[in-house]
């Protein structure tokens, strides 16, 4: 059986520059794996900046830039629309960084709040989770504004 009919094509992954803000890296990875971009380059950025790990993580950007093709201007793959993680404008404490991640992944925003300072405080690294928080809060957009505008009252 040698036939291609019904099988979908392979997917492939490759550096997405028109999406992207570098070398297209990160919106070629989150276009393969089917999520956002901003939670890829959260996760790169945030495990780059692991103690220890910085020089790695720029070291592995450069690589997967180098070995990654770039997309074809014809590729319609990237035209699906996906949710996309962005900072919650109603849940929010400081940025909306944790009210965005409960909402993108439909979890209750206490526990997202919780982990994060669990994780930096278990880890040892508070600086680290505060970088790392910062960074989330430079990376991820803030959620678009309602395109509704209440009426204003006229007395």
């Amino acid at each position: 059986m040698t036939g291609s009919e019904g099988n979908p094509p392979k997917r492939r992954l490759v550096r997405r520059t028109a999406e992207g803000k570098i070398g297209g890296v990160c919106a070629g990875l989150a276009d393969y794996f089917n999520t956002d971009v901003a939670l890829v380059r959260a996760a790169w950025v945030v495990l780059s900046i692991w103690p220890g790990a910085v020089v790695m993580g720029v070291i592995a950007y450069l690589a997967a830039w180098l070995l990654m093709p770039r997309a074809e201007a014809t590729d319609g793959a990237a035209a699906a629309v996906q949710p996309r993680l962005v900072r919650s404008r109603t849940d929010r404490r400081i940025a909306g960084i944790c009210g965005g991640l409960a909402e993108y992944f439909d979890m209750d925003p206490t526990i997202v709040r919780v982990a994060w300072v669990i994780l930096s405080i278990v880890a040892g690294a508070v600086v680290f989770g505060v970088v790392a928080y910062l960074i989330a809060w430079f990376i991820i957009p803030p959620a678009p504004l309602p395109t509704w505008q209440p009426s204003p009252s006229t007395t």
